[in-house]
């Protein structure tokens, strides 16, 4: 039964099966992750984006709230070869439309062809490829989402493990994954999350051992004050950041970031660290990169597959960023160690 319509760029309409009603529109991307979907689902860096499952199967070990990384579902939408009645239910809770039963093998190469594109879904028992079509024309580049931080961020400052004994971390929340956090708790830290637009004079008062920029959604040119809070405190602060954190750290120091055709999203991404050779396999969700770093920054690890910048550093300015995602869920683990690298700094 077709009861579900998705839409492309240029018009084509894809028949699917409504499991969630409604419509809805954003980028249409795809993650080769074949766990990990609730994870992928609560990712603030899903926003305003319709996520595509490669595997074909999402759902199998059922929907557990402790592994959210935030305390909702983020993609305005999510296609899948077949989603089972557990993850169906969840999003229909979260009011986010949900389609399965098409090819998505087709659909996944079209968008390493074509790239990610605007898409339109329109779900239930009502609706007209018309609909969905619509949804499509409203659709938005994701660079013109410029108030996207204020959709990801925290409202207001959370201390976390406040009678902690590690360094005091402002972690600058640009969408950042509750594992994040997390990770930097395990190791003792006393982490104060900040709003994406928190002031330099808020900084100074806090007086941090060291700045996190955090992952996000978006085009990292929209995180002006992020890089602002950069900018200011380099070579003052040791600095961090993850994914869109290393872009808007490359940003602000010099640097030149652009959009990828159809980015890294997955659990099983290559990269080679350049000072020693070794290669991890990582987890990464973004759709910019940084093309140049700039005169302050080194890279230190590539992507295997595309030589894009994995990790950037400067030993003198006490500076560490990574592209991917150390904290690592739902996995590999086999970055961990980052976070032992950037608090070490901060206690230094």
């Amino acid at each position: 039964m077709t009861d579900a319509y998705v839409a492309l760029e240029g018009e084509r309409v894809i028949e699917a099966r409504c499991r969630s009603p409604g419509t809805t529109r954003g980028e249409l991307v795809f993650t080769t992750a074949y766990t990990g979907y609730e994870e992928s689902l609560t990712d603030p860096s899903y926003e305003e984006q319709i996520l595509t499952f490669s595997y074909p199967l999402i759902g199998n070990y059922g929907v557990r709230e402790e592994r959210f990384e935030s305390d909702r579902v983020h993609p305005r939408g999510v296609v899948a070869r077949e989603l089972t009645d557990d993850v169906a239910e969840w999003l229909d809770g979260e009011d986010r439309p949900a389609v399965d039963h098409l090819d998505t093998r087709e659909l996944v190469t079209e968008i390493r062809d074509e790239g990610a594109m605007k898409c339109g879904i329109a779900a239930g028992p009502d609706v007209t490829e018309a609909d969905a079509i619509e949804q499509l024309h409203e659709c938005k580049h994701m660079s013109d989402h410029t108030d996207i931080g204020a959709q990801v961020s925290t409202p207001e400052e959370v201390v976390y493990n406040e009678d902690g004994d590690g360094p005091e971390v402002a972690l600058v929340d640009c969408g950042a994954k509750g594992s994040i956090v997390d990770s930097l708790v395990e190791r003792d830290a006393v982490v104060t999350v900040l709003p994406y637009d928190t002031t330099e004079e808020r900084v100074a008062e806090l007086d941090p051992d060291l700045l996190f920029v955090s992952n996000g959604p978006g085009d990292p040119k929209n995180f002006e004050q992020a890089g602002e809070l950069v900018d200011t405190y380099v070579g003052e602060v040791p600095l961090a950041g993850i994914c869109l954190g290393q872009q808007v750290v490359a940003n602000a120091l010099g640097g030149e970031t652009e959009k990828m055709e159809f980015g890294h999203r997955g659990v099983n991404q290559p990269v080679r660290d350049l000072r020693t050779d070794r290669v991890v396999m990582t987890t990464q969700n973004h759709g910019y990169t940084v093309a140049e770093p700039g005169d302050t920054l080194e890279v230190t690890q590539v992507n295997v597959n595309d030589d894009t910048p994995e990790g950037l550093e400067n030993d003198d300015l006490d500076i560490i960023t990574r592209q991917y995602h150390p904290e690592a869920n739902p996995g590999p683990h086999d970055s961990l160690d980052f976070f032992d690298d950037v608090l070490a700094l901060a206690e230094e």
